[in-house]
């Protein structure tokens, strides 16, 4: 809506140009306006602000009542959902089988109550160039990896955590914590992550995707990729963005509540640690991206019948009270495939 000021002086600026000789229509034009436009500005004796604000507006017919607007905000003040987004806490109550509201629903209450705010020390992420793409349309056959630092006993000292995910599922197929940064580990590592998974009875083609680190360059790294029949796919040089997944996957990390920012005391602990960590986020941790399923049920295959119970849920509550709803039921599906760095698949 444009303001009172902005009108006045719009009004001002078209009577002028009009006095000089300009057609009206080429006045309002220069301010991107439409003549009717200015014609209703200036109908009266004196410009008046926009009314809209002020108009008169029936409350939806299907509103939540003040005793459903409280068990909302008393389910998201719940111990086990004060740190979770409404996605989370809608999907979870479906898995219980329960339905109070829509995400939208519950972000308008919590708005209401002043309980929306960021969370994170983190920047606004800046926008990259486009990068080249890959697509999974199944699981073992696009992996990222990439190498992070965890802090040391002291200022100054590291371990190296090399971790794998598997683009399609989210899953973490191989993690280990070693106190170097080598092409003999990165080598040792993959072939683990390969066993591990049982891709030796595959005949299908995996790529793995990595920034280009000199581990992930190194001449011994390579020839076990060649080896083990894996295509390796590197980032462009210093654009961290081309390794989006893994750089996600660290941001969760290390942001998980109990991460020892401060250092790891021993090589043993930065394990254990990590261990713990993979164990949640494979079978614990619901992916936004999933639709809000675990990586470990994507990747086995379970995750179509936990989302076809859940809708099985939300359309018995709108047979139950279908006035809540305007439109379809939101979308319970998980797309066929993954792309990495998808604004360039059209182009490849």
């Amino acid at each position: 809506m444009t303001s009172l000021p902005d009108r006045q002086q719009a009004v001002v600026l078209i009577e002028e140009a009009q006095s000089n000789g300009a057609r009206l229509t080429k006045a309002c034009a220069l301010l991107n306006l439409s003549v009717r436009t200015y014609q209703r500005w200036s109908s009266n004796t004196a410009v008046r602000a926009d009314r809209r604000p002020l108009a008169p507006r029936s409350e939806p017919h299907n509103k939540l009542s003040t005793e459903e607007r409280e068990a909302v905000l008393a389910l998201c003040n719940q111990s086990e959902y004060q740190s979770c987004p409404p996605a989370f806490i809608v999907a979870d109550q479906l898995d219980q089988g329960c339905y109070l509201a829509s995400e939208s629903t519950l972000y308008r209450v919590l708005h209401e109550h002043d309980q929306v705010h960021p969370r994170g020390r983190q920047k606004a992420p800046e926008r990259k160039r486009m990068a080249t793409t890959h697509k999974a349309s199944e699981a073992n056959c696009l992996w990222s990896w990439d190498i992070s630092w965890l802090p040391g006993p002291a200022r100054g000292t590291w371990f190296y955590l090399y971790l794998i995910m598997d683009v399609y599922s989210r899953k973490i197929v191989g993690h280990e914590v070693y106190e170097n940064e080598t092409g003999e580990l990165a080598r040792e590592f993959i072939e683990k992550a390969y066993w591990r998974e049982h891709l030796a009875s595959r005949d299908k083609p995996l790529v793995l995707h990595s920034d280009n680190g000199s581990p992930m360059k190194a001449a011994t790294f390579l020839e076990k990729l060649y080896d083990l029949g894996i295509t390796p796919s590197n980032s462009r040089p210093r654009v961290s963005n081309d390794n989006a997944y893994s750089e996600s996957l660290f941001k969760t990390l290390k942001f998980r509540p109990g991460f020892p920012a401060n250092g790891f005391k021993t090589i043993q602990d930065a394990r254990d640690w990590v261990l713990k960590f993979v164990r949640w986020y494979n079978t614990e941790h619901r992916h936004s991206a999933l639709n809000y399923v675990t990586p470990q049920q994507r990747h086995t295959g379970e995750a179509d019948q936990i989302l076809a119970q859940r809708k099985q849920i939300i359309e018995a509550a709108k047979a139950a009270n279908p006035q809540r709803w305007s439109g379809k039921i939101r979308n319970l599906s998980l797309p066929d495939s993954v792309t990495l760095n998808p604004e360039k698949a059209a182009n490849c």
